[in-house]
Order: structure tokens, then sequence, then C-alpha cells
């Protein structure tokens, strides 16, 4: 009796310590892991959202660069932390919904180990030619492509990259052939492209300064509406119903995390992106958009996502090591 009696008081305690650390929440600086290096689109993010969080919250947030291995180190380390609230992760969807499908090992599981807690920002791709290319228009291209003697090279960042399995969807709606070349990352291939040595590419709108200055000629984009940066460039969707390509960036925690601290943060992210000054910096870091969303409009996304580029991988049979 007096065993039973026992637990039970010491549940309650544990319970009780809980609900006050919930209360409390958060009583110490929040650290948000990045799984690329400083400066870039994912960074900015991060540091911008990162700034209002510390001031809805009251506390410091910390932003920790933990780039390689195409994120899964980030990843990792945050799949394994406290789940406490205190460590979270700025991922995007390469990280969560491809990875999966093109490492053999992965050091954890994307959609068991990490938990959902509120998208930050959203971009989609610019599919664009280099202007010696003798086409004027998306529907140009299609038939240029199919026509050619010889598969048009077209640039990416990389095997396995959104570049890549993005043109690799399109080869296979519009039934045509083109000859992949992979390049280190989107810098190179908007280069090799620029130069005329791949003549097509998946470009993120930040190359718009190169397409406003007539060194890319753009074509169309691959988000479900169209572009504010080039509204009168049409959605591929509109000629492939379905075809659509939109790049976010989340905040997740670890699995377990609690549902009152999950709430807190959700909240205070859903109000850091009403503010003005977020959406303009946002912007400035290569078109970024607030990308705000319901935590099932997120887990479907997710799921879409990770669907979509399985099966891509799985028909094209990329692996990586």
């Amino acid at each position: 009796m007096h065993a039973k009696l026992g637990r039970a008081v010491a549940i309650s305690v544990l319970a009780l310590a809980a609900t006050t650390a919930l209360a409390q929440y958060p009583s110490r600086p929040i650290k948000i892991i990045v799984s690329t290096v400083a400066g870039g689109a994912p960074d900015i993010a991060a540091r911008v959202v990162g700034q209002k969080l510390s001031e809805s919250l009251g506390q410091a947030v910390v932003v920790d660069n933990h780039a390689g291995s195409n994120g899964n180190i980030a990843g990792d380390m945050v799949a394994k932390a406290q789940p406490d609230g205190y460590t979270l992760l700025l991922g995007q969807d390469s990280l969560i919904a491809i990875n999966p499908h093109l490492y053999a090992k992965m050091p954890f599981d994307s959609l068991r180990d990490l938990v959902p807690v509120a998208t930050v920002a959203a971009n989609q791709f610019v599919l664009a030619v280099n202007p010696s290319l003798p086409v004027r228009n998306f529907q140009e291209f299609i038939e240029y492509a199919r026509r050619a003697p010889q598969p048009l090279p077209y640039a990416s960042g990389g095997n396995g990259s959104q570049h890549h399995l993005s043109m690799e969807i399109l080869k296979q709606r519009a039934g045509i052939d083109l000859l992949h070349v992979p390049f280190k990352g989107g810098a190179p291939a908007t280069t090799a492209t620029v130069a005329g040595d791949t003549v097509a590419m998946f470009a993120g709108t930040s190359t718009s300064a190169q397409i406003k200055a007539g060194r890319l000629r753009a074509l169309a984009v691959t988000g479900a509406r169209r572009s504010p940066e080039f509204p009168e460039l049409p959605t591929i969707s509109e000629f492939y119903p379905g075809y659509e390509v939109t790049i976010w960036l989340a905040l997740f925690a670890p699995a377990g995390t609690p549902e009152p601290v999950l709430s807190r943060l959700r909240a205070a992210v859903a109000k850091a992106l009403t503010a003005p000054e977020v959406k303009e910096r946002l912007n400035a870091a290569g078109g970024l958009e607030p990308f705000a969303s319901t935590p099932e409009e997120f887990a479907a996304l997710i799921r879409r996502d990770y669907d979509k580029y399985g099966k891509i991988v799985k028909a094209i049979g990329i692996k990586l090591d």
C-alpha cells in the first residue's frame, strides 16, 4: 500500500514539475540549429524569425550553424536533443522530404524523430535558359527540347538536389529528354548556364539580377501561384496541372516536445510572420516570402513532398552515401 502511495506521490510531483516548467517556458535561451552556413537563405530566415521570437518569448534566441551532409548533421543533432523546446531546427524541405530517399543510411528518421513546429518561409524555382537558345517562352522550350537531335544539357546544384529532381519531374510530364550536368551548388550551376556551357536550369529567385540583366531568360515558375517577383511568367502547372515545386523552410523540434510548448512557439512564429520588416528582410534574402500554415496543412505538405520526391528518386535510381 505504502509503495503504491509512494509511486502515486512521485508521479504527481513529476507531473507538477512538468506543468510548472511548461508554465515558465521559456526560462532560458532557445537555440535554433541551422543546416547551412551563415549568410545563406536558411540562416537569414532563422535570424530574422529568431529575433522576433526573442521579443515575443522574452528570451534570447541563438542561431547555431552546423552545415554538412546535406543537412543531416543538423537534423540529427536536433532529433537527439532533449524534447523541451530549447533546441529547434530550421530545416528545409530537402532535408525532411528528399534526403531519406537519397541516403542508404540516415542518422535519424525525419518523419518520426522530428515534430513540425511551423512553416517560416517559401520560395519557388524559375525555369531559365541561356539567351542564345532560340526559345521565347515555356511552350517553345518544350517543343525545341523535343526536336533537338541531342538532349539539351541542363545544370543543377548536384545529384538529388531540388534543381535536379524538379527538372526530372518536368522531363517525365513533358516527355522530353535532357542531359543532367550536376554542379556543387546553385551558384556554379548558374555560372555555367550564363556562360552557355549548359543551356537550362531551375534557378532560385536569387538569380533575378541575372534575369533582369538579360544574362538568363526566364520562362516559367514552379510554384502553385505566379511569382510576385516575375508576375508575367506562367506557372508550369498552367501547362501540366499538378506540377508544383515549392521550396520551404520551417522550424522543427525533437519528437516528444510537449504540446503546450509547441503551441507557444507556433503562436510566436505566426505573430512574427505578420511583421512587415520580416517580409522585407526575407524577401531580400533571395526572394523568400513569409509562409504561414496550420499544423494540419504543414503535416499534409510534408507527406505530399515526401511521397513526390520518393517516387522520382526511385524512378531515376539516385543513391548517396
